[in-house]
């Protein structure tokens, strides 16, 4: 491509003042018709540039807006504050490793092909603005050939008739003496002459510095250059409609086979993810299925694994699953040892205190006889002697008895036997049991707080008065004189809630984890005053679990309060 030297562009710039005369002097012939003339403006600055062959036209000046009169200022007082709630924040729900991994890639792939897609398209674009100027300099050079034509005083149209060019050709020009021309050769292969509005956007076009571009009317974008051609100035060009159509096209291509290779790669990126992690969500399942299962209590059995095929030790995700088959193991092993020991000290208690149930029998009668026979006649200090050692045999066999009986009893408790359910009234089970507690300790202060309406239940009235006669007597045992014991009955939800509670001198933070466990004592000793046999408490939770209920206690120095929450009838209208 060659660009007119200054001396062309002195002369182009002479010759389109005269074109622009020319082609102002039609244009005003037509605008008279029908708007008058505008005044001049008095501080038109002059035409700038060689190369143009039409010049500004003057524009009437606006008339100025009127100024807006400025609002009245609303008087700023303490806008009112919104009440504000409590701010809930939504939890976003955590992405997958899956979903992480496809975005992943799928993004890295996306901006990849993107930076391609722009590449290409920058270096396809200059290739094809490249053969544009090509053609374009052919067709300056073909142009220069009709130069006789221009002078003869043909219009382009007619030239282009003369000399036929392909499609998508611009051919203008301007002389001395004739009104500017112009024609295009269309995508059919027709001529059209361009109009004076046309002519006027191919001058616009031709003030700007380096490759020119212009958009034409009803034709489209060309790229045009101007140069001197005798006294004439000539301006050719060639459509760039080829060049915006291929572009089109390459970039409409790239996007389709990007969004396609997308979608494959994400198919296929979420196929391989899946496959790779499917033995980790089976070692998920496998523990979620063992997590379900009851380790607490009964016969238990772990039969769930993870299958072979997803626990090989030889990946990554395989050690996982065996590592989870081992521990299932040891744990499975290990509920077997607690349940065979559960099971033989069950039948241990079981066991003696069905032995010891008759020689205690035997031993009681026994001593009730003696002491009958030596109450009856006999030397009086023989008489006095054999009394007490008899009123000690008997007091240890009560004491022994009462023992095996509470061992007896939380064995059946254990295995679900012992319980004769019933209507109980709670509040009147309170009542009572308080009633049996006043002549044990008359040195305490016991206190009833129960509502007038009846509180009940359904469970064995019997077991449920050894809960609240063990509460109290532990109380009683374990407060010194003067303490204030208070006995409340009442319901929340669907819940009956039995209390007691004293301001003692409080549960010893040592003990008070293991407080319900069988043989717990807070006196080592084995005085029956202070020590007893560490069975109560241990009782009393077997019988509130029997039930359904619950039993959990709270203790500060001078606040110790036991609660039994036990499940109301299901009759209960309330």
């Amino acid at each position: 491509m060659t660009d007119p030297g200054p001396a062309d562009r002195g002369a182009a710039h002479d010759a389109a003042h005269d074109a622009d005369a020319a082609a102002d002097g039609e244009e005003t012939v037509d605008d008279d018709r029908t708007n008058p003339p505008a005044a001049p403006r008095d501080d038109a600055e002059p035409e700038a540039g060689g190369g143009a062959i039409q010049k500004a036209k003057g524009r009437p000046q606006r008339e100025p807006k009127p100024k807006r009169e400025p609002k009245p200022k609303k008087a700023k007082g303490p806008k009112p504050k919104k009440a504000k709630g409590p701010k809930q924040r939504r939890r976003r729900r955590p992405w997958t490793l899956q979903r992480r991994l496809i975005v992943t890639v799928v993004g890295i792939t996306s901006v990849i092909m993107v930076l391609v897609a722009v590449a290409t398209s920058a270096i396809l674009g200059s290739v094809l603005e490249g053969q544009l100027n090509a053609q374009l300099e052919v067709l300056k050079n073909h142009s220069a050939n009709a130069r006789p034509l221009i002078e003869g005083g043909l219009t382009a149209e007619e030239i282009m008739h003369e000399q036929p060019q392909p499609p998508g050709t611009l051919l203008a020009f301007a002389t001395p003496t004739d009104p500017p021309s112009g024609a295009v050769t269309t995508s059919q292969g027709d001529v059209v002459a361009l109009t004076n509005t046309q002519i006027q956007q191919l001058a616009e076009g031709l003030r700007g510095h380096g490759q020119l571009v212009v958009t034409i009317d009803q034709f489209g974008t060309y790229r045009i250059e101007a140069y001197q051609l005798g006294p004439s100035v000539v301006v050719v060009g060639v459509s760039r409609s080829q060049v915006a159509e291929t572009l089109t096209q390459m970039l409409a291509t790239i996007a389709l086979l990007t969004l396609g290779g997308l979608l494959l790669l994400a198919a296929a990126t979420a196929w391989t993810i899946r496959a790779g992690l499917a033995p980790l969500r089976s070692v998920a399942d496998t523990a979620a299925r063992v997590s379900k299962l009851p380790l607490d209590q009964g016969e238990v059995s772990i039969s769930e694994r993870v299958p072979p095929r997803e626990s090989d030790p030889r990946t990554e995700v395989g050690r996982v699953g065996e590592a989870l088959n081992t521990l299932l193991d040891h744990v499975d092993e290990s509920l077997d040892a607690r349940q065979r020991n559960e099971a033989r000290m069950r039948r241990f208690v079981a066991d003696a205190s069905h032995e010891l149930r008759t020689p205690l029998a035997s031993i009681r009668g026994y001593s009730e006889l003696s002491l009958r026979a030596l109450s009856q006649s006999h030397d009086p200090q023989t008489l006095e002697t054999t009394e007490s050692s008899l009123d000690r045999i008997q007091a240890q066999s009560l004491r022994m008895t009462t023992l095996v009986e509470d061992l007896l009893l939380l064995a059946r408790l254990d295995e679900g036997q012992e319980l004769v359910y019933g209507s109980v009234d709670l509040s009147r089970l309170a009542v009572e049991a308080v009633g049996d507690a006043r002549p044990a300790g008359p040195d305490h202060n016991w206190v009833i707080d129960i509502g007038e309406e009846p509180v009940m239940i359904a469970g064995d009235n019997g077991r449920l008065h050894q809960v609240a006669a063990n509460l109290l007597a532990n109380a009683r045992t374990h407060t010194p004189a003067g303490t204030t014991v208070t006995v409340s009955v009442g319901t929340e939800g669907r819940d009956a809630v039995l209390r007691v509670h004293d301001d003692g001198p409080g549960i010893d933070p040592a003990i008070s984890a293991e407080l319900f466990e069988r043989f717990s004592r807070a006196d080592r000793s084995r005085a029956r005053q202070t020590g007893g046999t560490g069975l109560g408490l241990s009782i009393v939770r077997a019988i509130v679990e029997a039930h359904s209920g619950s039993i959990s206690v709270r203790s500060l120095p001078g606040d110790t309060t036991f609660e039994v929450r036990l499940p109301r009838r299901p009759e209960d209208p309330s």
